[in-house]
């Protein structure tokens, strides 16, 4: 029954060994889980994930293999009703616990969903009785009642279920979804360069013992500097046109970016860099920023971190007056070098999908100006992006 499982979970990358699903095999034979499909969701992504990167795959081809209402009968008829009804307590609201008063509470709703299970042996689509599909049953997915329960498959779009048996709760962790702040923050902190400097005001524990026991034992208390994160940073941000569509990913960006980097400068551009910038999108034609200032003013130890989707005509790139905004007297391109020449660790973050890049002309543009540094905002785009900054 789980070897076409076991190898579906292979065709979806999902590192799995064979040693692993026979460790899989080994604990429903001597019965570690009581016999719930749930249970045997966490054992089986406990002995065959090894990263949590790859949950949300797991969950995607778990979902798609046990799918039914042949499978939901099989693994749930032994579940005993008052642990069901213990997780349910836990989960529901107060609103959903009300609904499911009026048909009786949550007793009435287990016994009857228990007596279905014992009266139908064959698959049911449409109705108002049995467990399945499409129809007003409290009891199935894909149809209409307002206090039901949706039992695998696809919600009708009512929202009205009072309990998803097959939600997905990982699904950021896959390496080909985009981030979420949290992640965003957990890849930025591998840019952390801690250094000790300033004034000599935090305890140093070892430094004392050693000096104390050179010193025959008379206590000789020693201080040093605390530790602070001296990367700088440089951001450098595509605002407007296209980039609409990217403003909540660029936001958490932003934001996880200003807490966890303590030296960090940032830049608005559109479309393309060049010979101005700003920081302020309501008097962006007021207050200006020399490109050539930026180079000057900081130094070649500063990582600059270009965030644009790149999309635009490739002459905004190539040609002089190629802007949309006004006539430019030289072009992206030579502006983009400029940056490259100047900083030693420079990327490209792209929050447009990477499948699509090959489509666009100017991303291939920008990403061939960048030497290849272009990376997705996913959780492995930007873990490889730190990685390529910390080097």
């Amino acid at each position: 029954m789980l070897i076409e499982f076991f190898f579906q979970l292979r065709n979806q990358k999902i590192p799995v060994s064979i040693g692993e699903y026979l460790t899989l095999l080994s604990a429903l034979k001597n019965e570690v889980i009581p016999p719930s499909i749930q249970d045997f969701y966490f054992l089986a992504r406990l002995t065959l994930v090894k990263d949590e990167k790859f949950f949300d795959r797991f969950d995607q081809v778990f979902s798609k293999y046990f799918a039914g209402v042949e499978s939901i009968i099989e693994l749930s008829g032994q579940i005993e009703d008052d642990w069901l009804i213990k997780q349910l307590q836990k989960e529901l609201t107060p609103e959903e616990k009300a609904k499911i008063e009026k048909l009786g509470g949550l007793d009435a709703l287990m016994k009857r969903l228990d007596e279905l299970m014992k009266e139908q042996n064959s698959r049911h689509e449409g109705g108002s009785k049995w467990i399945g599909t499409g129809g007003s049953s409290p009891f199935g997915h894909s149809g209409y009642h307002p206090e039901g329960f949706r039992m695998k498959g696809e919600s009708a779009g009512n929202r009205t279920a009072l309990k998803v048996w097959e939600k997905r709760t990982f699904q950021d962790y896959d390496d080909r979804q985009e981030l979420n702040i949290r992640n965003i923050k957990m890849a930025l902190r591998r840019l952390r360069q801690f250094t000790r400097t300033g004034i000599a005001d935090e305890f140093d524990l070892d430094n004392t013992i050693h000096s104390t026991a050179a010193n025959a034992g008379y206590l000789d208390i020693k201080m040093r500097p605390e530790r602070h994160n001296n990367i700088k940073v440089i951001l450098l941000m595509d605002v407007g046109g296209s980039m609409d569509d990217h403003i909540q990913r660029v936001e958490e960006l932003f934001s996880a970016a200003k807490t966890e980097l303590k030296h960090l400068e940032y830049y608005y551009f559109h479309n393309c860099l060049y010979d101005y910038v700003w920081k302020n999108n309501q008097r962006r034609h007021l207050e200006k920023f020399d490109t050539m200032d930026i180079l000057n003013k900081y130094s070649s130890e500063y990582k600059v971190i270009f965030v644009g989707d790149a999309t635009m005509s490739p002459y905004e790139i190539l040609s002089v007056g190629g802007s949309v905004e006004y006539s430019n007297s030289e072009a992206g391109a030579t502006w983009i070098n400029r940056i490259l020449e100047h900083f030693k660790k420079v990327i490209w973050l792209n929050p447009e999908p990477e499948g699509v890049w090959q489509y666009r002309q100017s991303v291939g543009i920008i990403k061939e100006l960048m030497r290849g540094k272009m990376y997705p905002v996913t959780l492995i785009g930007l873990e490889t992006a730190m990685n390529e900054l910390s080097k």
